[in-house]
């Protein structure tokens, strides 16, 4: 019987005078709250907080956090997110005093072993890509694309050849436009063929010396390598513009080709996704940048650099785009990246790819004679099924087989996205799972797409929630608690 403390809010736990600490009355003289802080910012009366005791506290949230699914408890097969199991080691190395315990403000001269560590990673994300300049400075991959794309602006206006529009094709991620726009850019769609790759007529047809960046997913959201990338990258660089490589898949195709190679001009990477730093829940997140030598003076700053024996927060670069971060980035998640690029080496790093695709690849074998496959007889590091002859059969949706599989211990793979695929369903497996699981978790899709559509329109069955009103939440969200709401929401 599952505990009641699972389901309960804290605030129904709440009773008046319910404390988890007393503090001992302040022995020396308090000023007068109105001389710290404004009368006008002062609230009228207490927030109505829950007042609960200490064990009530911990065993609500040890209790909530066996709800929870996890890439420590689950197989997380979230395609295009690569929730990939997190090596614990790397999380001690991040929790190590020296590193988690400096303050963001300490001199250069007392940080020095991280600076290097730094330096070090730089030049590593650097190989990897095949880009030279580097930015750790970014917070999340999102904000790497904006970043990327401000530095891009900056470099048109340098040569006074102000750009006004950014492509993307339309299987790339939706931030994409979102952070053409923010970066003031117009945003334009280019059409996918029907193999899914990029249509070059389209592309010819929409691409003039307007153009500042082509965004490019290689391998994409298909989970397809778009071998055209190369002609692609010359067409655009015949115009004076720039490729920028959205690296959210990286984990496919590290240690065997690099973005500069063939035609990038910028990256973001994901360390949360391809260096195994954890990730999920809003953050926190890093986005590091690389980009081609003559985009190197407009990076953000400072970056680290090395000056003789010491290394140094270099800030003295007249046309940098300044600072995008406070202070110098989530560098815990940095220093994660750090330890799983030198444990795994350059082999390593290729042999992660390597395992990626063949799971990727044995999962798509197992399945798709249920769940077809639009695009590809082979893919990389992911797959994109669709659910659209089973709706058209039975009425059994993607969100249908997505729910249900949460009753078996799986969390659900991305549903839904890419908007190219009806009913689609992308698998991303990761190379950290075994054959076992894999071969469990095909099972179980076998055995759902078998039952009632009655029983797979009610699920989930075994969880707390079975089936909120996404909708409804993302439309109207609660944005804050009030004293009415102490019952309960």
């Amino acid at each position: 019987m599952r505990n009641l403390e699972s389901t309960t809010l804290l605030f129904e736990l709440s009773q008046p005078g319910r404390r988890g600490a007393t503090l001992p009355a302040c022995d020396v003289p308090a000023p007068h709250a109105a001389e710290l802080i404004p009368a006008a910012a002062l609230a009228e009366a207490p927030l109505p907080l829950p007042e609960v005791a200490e064990p009530e506290v911990i065993r609500h949230f040890t209790n909530l956090s066996t709800l929870n699914m996890s890439v420590d408890t689950h197989f997380y097969p979230l395609g295009s997110c690569t929730m990939k199991y997190n090596s614990k080691r790397n999380e001690r190395m991040a929790a190590l005093p020296g590193i988690a315990d400096l303050h963001p403000l300490a001199p250069e001269d007392t940080i020095q072993g991280l600076l290097e560590l730094l330096y070090e990673l730089q030049h590593m994300l650097a190989e990897i890509s095949g880009l030279p300049a580097v930015s750790l400075q970014p917070a999340a991959g999102a904000h790497g694309e904006l970043t990327a794309l401000m530095v891009a602006a900056a470099y048109f206006r340098h040569l006074k050849q102000p750009r006004t529009k950014v492509l993307a094709p339309d299987s790339a991620h939706g931030t994409n436009p979102a952070s053409a726009r923010m970066a003031g850019f117009d945003f334009v769609t280019i059409k996918s063929n029907a193999s899914g790759f990029v249509d070059l007529e389209d592309l010819a047809r929409k691409l003039d010396d307007q153009v500042a960046v082509f965004m490019i997913t290689n391998p994409s959201t298909l989970g397809l390598f778009d071998r055209q990338v190369s002609q692609i990258a010359k067409m655009v660089h015949d115009q004076g513009g720039l490729i920028y490589l959205d690296g959210a898949n990286m984990n496919a195709i590290l240690g065997i080709t690099r973005p500069g190679d063939f035609g990038a001009d910028m990256m973001h990477y994901n360390p949360h996704k391809t260096f195994s730093g954890p990730h999920g829940g809003g953050g926190p997140g890093a986005g590091p940048i690389c980009v081609a030598e003559k985009l190197a003076p407009f990076l953000p700053t400072p970056v680290v650099e090395r000056r003789g024996d010491r290394y140094v927060l270099a800030a003295d670069r007249p046309h940098s785009i300044g600072r995008v971060r406070s202070f110098f980035g989530n560098t815990g998640v940095l220093v994660r990246a750090y330890c799983y690029i030198r444990t795994h080496g350059p082999d390593g790093l290729k042999a992660v790819a390597e395992n990626a695709v063949l799971n990727a690849n044995y999962l798509m074998s197992r399945v798709r004679h249920i769940l077809p496959v639009p695009h590809g007889e082979r893919c990389m590091h992911e797959f994109v099924a669709t659910a659209a002859s089973l709706k058209k059969k039975n009425g059994v949706a993607a969100m249908d087989l997505a729910k249900r599989l949460l009753d078996f211990g799986f969390h659900a793979p991305t549903v839904y996205f890419p908007l190219t695929v009806p009913e689609a369903m992308m698998i991303e497996p990761t190379e950290t799972e075994s054959k076992e699981t894999l071969d469990a978790f095909a099972e179980v899709l076998f055995r759902i797409t078998e039952e009632s559509p009655e029983l797979l329109h009610d699920a989930p069955h075994s969880t707390i929630i079975s089936r909120p009103d996404e909708v409804q939440a993302a439309r109207k969200p609660i944005l804050k608690w009030t004293a009415e709401s102490k019952g309960g929401a």
